[in-house]
């Protein structure tokens, strides 16, 4: 019996002419039906899907060479700034100095006209004590003149006589 086991039904295992005609028939039937069924939409789908990507890289990519072009414009625009806030600061500092030295200058002049308004001053109120001084001592001689003059003429006949003639000249004149 086992002989008989083995020698039983292996038609599975060695192919039918019929059955390998069927089987590849239903297979390109198969194969015809899921290609214009399910792989032309797969298909579509994904070259729609590359299609997207491929879009997407392409705008990445401009996006990228646009961000590469503003940076440069950016860095432009930020040099530029800086070489008009270095043009600002120097204009500033020289207007700084003009003002400073325009300053000094009024300030050395205003000094000067002080100093020599002080010596004219002073010069004015010298030649003022010095001329009272004058008519102090001017003052002083006179009475002193006058006393001794008193004394002297104070007895003598011909003294007299000189000053009173001195005295109508004077009234005279």
């Amino acid at each position: 019996m086992t002989e008989v086991l083995f020698l039983a039904d292996f038609s599975v295992i060695k192919p039918d002419p019929g059955l390998i005609f069927w089987t590849a028939l239903v297979f390109i039937l198969v194969w015809g039906i899921l290609g214009t069924m399910a792989f032309k939409p797969i298909q579509k789908a994904l070259k729609k899907r590359e299609d997207d990507i491929q879009g997407s890289l392409d705008e990445a990519r401009k996006a990228r060479e646009e961000m590469s072009n503003l940076k440069a414009e950016n860095e432009a625009l930020i040099k530029e700034a800086q070489e008009e806030r270095a043009k600002i600061l120097k204009e500033a500092k020289e207007a700084k100095d003009a003002i400073v030295n325009e300053a000094k200058t009024k300030a050395k002049e205003e000094a000067q006209k002080i100093v020599a308004s002080a010596k004219t001053e002073i010069e004015q109120q010298r030649l003022a004590a010095m001329t009272d001084l004058k008519n102090q001592v001017g003052l002083l001689a006179i009475e002193v003149a006058e006393k001794v003059l008193r004394k002297e003429l104070k007895g003598d006949a011909n003294q007299e006589k000189f000053v009173n003639t001195l005295v109508d000249e004077i009234k005279l004149n």
